[in-house]
């Protein structure tokens, strides 16, 4: 294959960290151009069983068209010069067709043939995301009910801050998964819905025959039919990309928790092992978190495809000028980024190593200092809450000075040595006795998966 790809989702060496086979066959011009044949066939078809084109014109252009046999330079060479691609396309399934070839593209205008054609496109796109993030909630499902009990330092403005556990942590990351899910078959119905209006919106070509040929056309390709023209009314295309903007979102932030817990300093996770991956030209030690950087990436730039798809909204009148363009940039684009992501994040989460030992070392690090607000909370009701923020910042100031751990700073302490024993200091001093209801909240996000 020649290196002739200008982006790093076409790119040889590039187009398999940023985006899948699939999703780009899906977005693919040879997909495109099938898509636009099958919008075209489906309307004879719906035209045919409407009356307003005979039976066998129908039959014939359904027939005879072969998306194979188009010839893609002259295509290419009249949609430089046209600026569309439908009518160069007609124009060859017209000649195809032989005298059923009058009766393609009959009452259609460009933008209701490419933008049915975008849906359908969306339509298999939003088919593989729903899959990754279906495999990605078990994923994650699983990694959170292991984990469950899995004490480790929460952390705050990236200091320690209280106890959590791990699963608590991973089940954050489903939460926001499973509510993905949940938008995703909520816009479905908003967003998968044909397009068929006619030059100007109002179906005027077809007479008393609109209304229905724009029915039976969304019946023949399995799409919902549009309560008004949507020509120039984008929130569907924008409400797609925005959501796929959600997505990456979140496995940004996911990216992000993994490649500082990766940290050598950290240590308490790390990517799956594959030999050679991650390693450094110079420093054979390294063991980058790759699929968390390409996550990242990817979800900066879906980011700016989602901005561009929101500035596309704002079109002219009832056909819009260069808004429409913008989304033929940003909607292949971002579907396959997505995918891309999706598809390392599966990779990193799913074999996602854990050091549980790590992370113990690490949550003792403080010498109890990370639970100093329970042994606060344990004298307020003796002392009052702010008289036992007091003593107990002193204690935490003296612990620090002197290196001591927290229990023995606080036995020192005769105002709360007087209140509580030392038994009593030890077990309010132990990280694992102050994980609030983090195993619980596991528990719940479980349970509303099932």
């Amino acid at each position: 294959m020649p290196f002739s790809a200008t982006t790093v989702l076409d790119s040889l060496l590039f187009r398999d960290a940023f985006g899948t086979d699939a999703m780009r066959r899906v977005f693919s011009d040879k997909s495109l151009i099938a898509r636009y044949a099958e919008v075209e066939v489906a309307l004879a078809k719906a035209e045919a069983r409407c009356g307003v084109i005979p039976m066998e014109a129908a039959r014939a252009i359904a027939e005879r068209t072969e998306v194979a046999s188009i010839d893609l330079e002259a295509l290419r060479h009249e949609t430089d010069i046209i600026g569309y691609p439908i009518l160069p396309l007609v124009h060859q399934m017209a000649r195809q067709c032989g005298e059923a070839g009058r009766y393609v593209h009959w009452g259609a205008t460009t933008q209701d043939i490419m933008d049915t054609a975008v849906v359908l496109q969306m339509r298999a796109g939003l088919a593989i995301i729903e899959g990754d993030i279906a495999a990605l909630r078990d994923g994650l499902a699983d990694l959170a009910r292991r984990h469950r009990d899995t004490p480790m330092a929460g952390r705050t403005h990236l200091q320690q801050a209280l106890p959590v556990t791990f699963g608590y942590k991973a089940a954050i990351w489903l939460s926001m998964f499973d509510r993905h899910a949940e938008r995703l078959a909520q816009l479905k119905p908003r967003v998968l819905v044909g397009q068929f209006a006619g030059a100007a919106g109002t179906l005027a070509s077809l007479g008393d025959k609109g209304f229905e040929v724009q029915a039976a056309l969304c019946e023949e390709l399995g799409l919902g039919v549009p309560v008004a023209t949507w020509h120039v009314a984008r929130d569907g295309f924008a409400e797609a990309v925005n959501f796929l903007a959600l997505v990456t979102g979140s496995l940004g932030k996911i990216a992000l928790d993994i490649m500082i817990m990766a940290s050598t300093e950290f240590a308490e996770l790390r990517e799956p092992f594959v030999k050679g991956r991650g390693a450094s030209s110079t420093m054979p030690q390294k063991r980058n978190p790759i699929s968390s950087e390409l996550m990242l990436a990817a979800s900066k730039a879906v980011r700016q495809h989602a901005g561009l798809m929101l500035d596309a909204m704002v079109q002219d009148f009832e056909r819009a000028t260069g808004p429409w363009h913008a989304e033929w940039m940003a909607i292949p684009e971002s579907f396959v980024l997505t995918a891309g992501a999706l598809n390392q994040a599966k990779f990193a989460l799913l074999g996602l190593v854990v050091d549980t030992q790590r992370m113990a070392q690490n949550l003792a690090i403080s010498r109890g200092l990370i639970v100093a607000e329970a042994v606060m909370m344990g004298l307020a009701p003796a002392l009052g809450r702010q008289d036992a923020h007091d003593v107990v910042y002193d204690s935490c100031r003296r612990a620090n000075e002197q290196g001591l751990s927290l229990a023995d700073a606080l036995s020192a302490d005769p105002r709360i040595a007087a209140r509580i024993d030392r038994v009593e200091i030890e077990r309010l001093s132990q990280p694992e006795n102050y994980l609030g209801l983090a195993p619980q909240m596991v528990d719940r996000v479980l349970a509303g998966r099932q």
